[in-house]
């Protein structure tokens, strides 16, 4: 074992044949030239061979205790035969001692198998030094009798062949299972048999395992023949054959009676076993294990991490405040939990790889990203699954825990119950996760800045079921003062109720961007989903604002209404009358209702999920989420789609949440509007207008390039289109808009390379020269070409200055 200052290993036990020979040294330095010493450096197994041993003088004065000259068979044995071997017991983290094992077989060494059986030895033999060392003691809080043995004691080994299920077991091992040797026939279905039905499925992993050169760890019970329950430890290695698929198992089993968990240790495991079999997202088990393992064991923190690659991904931390977690862990608290290289921690990393839990009391170094966690008491739960390791559980005791006896038995039971169903739930948060991508793609990434109002969306998908629905909403600005509110929801949880989703979403867009009324909008896209073909019908709620006016028009379509928090904290529900579900009837109808909204109105729109379950009535949701926004704060409009979604836990069906709060145009734009004439001279009558306009509206500095760009634009429209042509200008604040709509949906298209000895070519270089920014947009049955020029500060008209004798109302 390691002495107290660290630099020396100090002989604690011999056994076997050497316990009767010449005394060994007690101590050897760490820095000396010993097998122990060079294996704890080196950090792994050391074996030796004939020729190794004489250089280490294994015959004389060596440093461990060896049979005597003429009796040993190490001399005997070929030249370059393992005979000798020593182990490191522990890891990087914390080295505790060193196991040396010397042949006794008479003309040989170890053979590959008998090395990864003691390799596994040395694992039990680290468990129970690391038990010594956490001043284990029983329930009652007494010390236990000191045993005069570190080594694991009362057990056996085996060695199964995969292929075809034969067993070579030790006569120790089928003494624990109450079979005796002679009705043994080595076929290991005879000792699964005894297995208790709660455990089979962890032994099934032993003996089907996906993985080779993998160790396993795990506490199961079984039941003698004589109706005996007894627990068992297991450690076990899975080894590869020539074709690399894995061939045979071996492994270590010891009794773990002494460890036997007291009632309330069985009550824990079945209410824990009870807990995971409902839990199908990663989330959910890690909090299950939270919530199942900090009030039993009176635990400070529990924290829970899955394993991608090299990072350690915390899933659930208990208490999730990172005030409550040490410093380190805050620097690594990137998203909604914090995540570290497993580089980073060597003991989790030992942990993870030697697959045992470890118990740290109060006093041992680790590294301060573990020792905060539990200054009192830490234990590290490696989660395994099919002899791999995907995730690690850590349990901290601020102060001082005294760990019993039945808890290293406890927390690996639990270990081994925690990393199956973390392993089914990643398989199946694969699929959700598949699903939920697909959904959150085809929705907006985000949502546009409003001159009006603030608006804000959020949505959740189903957790209950993998499936994608069919829940959208959309944000659609249709000029510089009207917005398009939009959710709906189709019908079904599939990949097809995605698809009509995406189309809805699109079509609806397209149909609002060209111009069209909100009935007329939500009447196309009925007909365009009767005319898919599908089965499947979607509802949706349109909202049309003029966030200068205040002035809402609404259409529903089979779907709830939206919901207004008025500015005195009152909610109502607006009477709209409905239509028809989308996809029904190809010649619905869809009424419009008119709303007017005062600034500071948060106007809700969301769907069914929210306000409708198999255990909640849509009359009682409403009430619920009328009530909320009743307390909610309409400045934060996010903050309050966030509360709204918050208690929806466990959804059966999707949620979106679209709010808006409408503010008002501080900034009331002037709008004024010329009907081009097809004339020879109608570029300079549309130049008149604007000469006449800017004027009156003291816009002086800029007129020449507003000029130059109404004269290229209505030039343009004219040459190139037939039918009406239209001028408006807008100016709000420092910005002015320049747009002409013609009769053409043809979108005018910039030249790259231009003849610069051309007549022609050159409009929209000009346009974009001049401009701060410009585009096209459709229109039903034509489109807008706009551009926007920045104003520098002048002197506003007076308020009761004339507008002009062509100024337009505002459209």
């Amino acid at each position: 074992m390691v002495t107290e200052s660290g630099r020396e290993l100090r002989l604690a036990e011999v056994v076997g044949d050497a316990e009767g020979g010449h005394q060994p040294a007690t101590t050897y330095a760490l820095t000396g030239h010993s097998p122990v010493a060079d294996a704890c450096r080196d950090g792994g197994p050391l074996w030796l061979t004939t020729e190794d041993g004489a250089r280490y003088g294994l015959q004389g004065d060596g440093p461990v205790p060896t049979p005597a000259p003429a009796e040993s068979a190490i001399d005997a044995s070929p030249a370059g035969r393992v005979r000798a071997g020593a182990l490191p017991l522990g890891g990087e983290a914390r080295l505790l001692g060193c196991l040396f094992v010397v042949s006794g077989r008479a003309g040989g060494g170890f053979s590959t198998d008998q090395r990864a059986l003691l390799e596994l030895y040395a694992d039990q033999a680290a468990a129970g030094l690391e038990a010594a060392a956490a001043r284990v003691t029983d329930r009652t809080g007494a010390e236990p009798p000191f045993s005069p043995t570190l080594l694991p004691a009362r057990g056996g080994c085996f060695m199964l062949a995969l292929g075809t299920g034969h067993m070579d077991v030790d006569t120790a091992v089928l003494e624990m299972f109450g079979i005796p040797p002679e009705n043994f026939d080595g076929d290991v279905s005879a000792l699964l048999e005894c297995a208790h039905p709660d455990d089979a499925p962890a032994l099934m992993s032993v003996v089907e395992p996906q993985h080779t050169d993998s160790d396993q760890h795990l506490a199961f019970r079984i039941r003698r023949r004589n109706g005996e329950l007894r627990w068992l430890d297991l450690h076990c290695r899975v080894l590869a054959g020539p074709d690399g698929r894995p061939q045979r198992v071996l492994g270590l089993v010891g009794d773990a009676s002494s460890l036997r968990p007291t009632g309330d240790d069985v009550s824990l495991v079945q209410r824990l076993s009870a807990a995971l079999s409902g839990a199908t997202t990663i989330h959910d088990v890690s909090k299950v294990v939270v919530e199942s393992l900090r009030a039993p064991l009176n635990a400070e923190r529990v924290a829970v991490a899955e394993l991608e690659g090299d990072r350690l991904v915390v899933t659930v931390l208990e208490p999730p405040e990172p005030d409550a977690w040490p410093r380190s862990w805050r620097s690594e608290w990137r998203s909604e939990w914090p995540d570290a290289s497993c580089h980073a921690l060597p003991t989790l990393q030992n942990a993870l790889r030697q697959g045992h839990v470890s118990l740290w009391p109060t006093g041992i170094e680790l590294e301060p990203y573990l020792k905060e966690v539990g200054p009192g008491g830490l234990a590290v739960l490696p989660l395994p699954a099919d002899g791999r390791m995907v995730g690690v559980c850590l349990v901290g005791w601020e102060g001082e825990h005294r760990f019993g006896p039945g808890d290293r038995s406890l927390l690996t039971a639990v270990a081994g119950m925690v990393g199956q169903a973390l392993d089914r739930a990643h398989a199946l948060d694969a699929g959700h996760e598949l699903a939920t991508m697909l959904q959150r793609s085809l929705l907006p990434r985000t949502l546009p800045e409003l001159p009006g109002g603030v608006a804000a969306a959020r949505y959740l998908p189903a957790t209950a079921g993998l499936e994608v629905g069919g829940d959208w909403y959309d944000v659609i600005p249709l000029s510089d003062s009207r917005v398009a509110l939009v959710i709906g929801d189709v019908q079904g949880h599939s990949a097809g109720a995605a698809t009509i989703m995406g189309q809805m979403r699109t079509a609806i867009r397209a149909y609002a961007v060209e111009g069209h009324p909100p009935d007329v909008v939500v009447a196309h896209s009925n007909q365009l989903l009767v005319s898919m073909e599908t089965d499947l019908f979607a509802t949706c709620t349109y909202v049309d604002l003029d966030l200068e006016e205040g002035t809402a028009w609404a259409v529903r379509a089979g779907h709830p209404p939206p919901l207004l928090r008025l500015p005195d904290a009152t909610t109502e529900v607006p009477e709209i009358e409905g239509g028809p579900p989308l996809g029904v009837i190809a010649d619905g109808e869809f009424p419009i209702t008119q709303l007017s909204l005062a600034p500071g109105t948060l106007i809700t729109l969301l769907t069914d999920g929210l306000v409708e379950s198999a255990t909640l009535h849509m009359e009682d949701g409403m009430r619920a989420v009328r009530d909320l926004l009743t307390r909610s704060d309409p400045a934060d409009p996010g903050k309050v789609a966030d509360d709204l979604v918050t208690n929806t836990s466990q959804r059966h069906d999707d949620v979106a949440v679209l709010i808006l709060r409408y503010d008002g145009m501080r900034v009331r734009p002037i709008r004024a509007q010329w009907a081009v004439w097809r004339l020879p001279d109608a570029v300079m009558h549309a130049r008149r207008f604007t000469s006449r306009t800017l004027r009156d509206w003291a816009v002086t500095e800029e007129a020449d390039s507003v000029l130059l760009v109404v004269s290229e634009l209505v030039t343009n429209a004219v040459a190139h289109t037939q039918g009406e042509v239209r001028l408006a200008l807008t100016l709000t604040g420092d910005r002015l808009r320049v747009a002409v709509n013609d009769a053409s949906p043809r979108a005018p298209v910039k030249t790259e390379n231009v003849d610069w000895e051309a007549t022609g070519g050159r409009g929209l270089l000009l346009v974009a020269a001049m401009s701060a920014a410009w585009g096209s947009v459709p229109l039903s049955g034509g489109k807008q070409v706009w551009c926007d020029i920045t104003l520098s500060p002048r002197v506003e008209p007076a308020p009761n200055a004339p507008p002009g004798p062509v100024a337009a109302p505002p459209q």
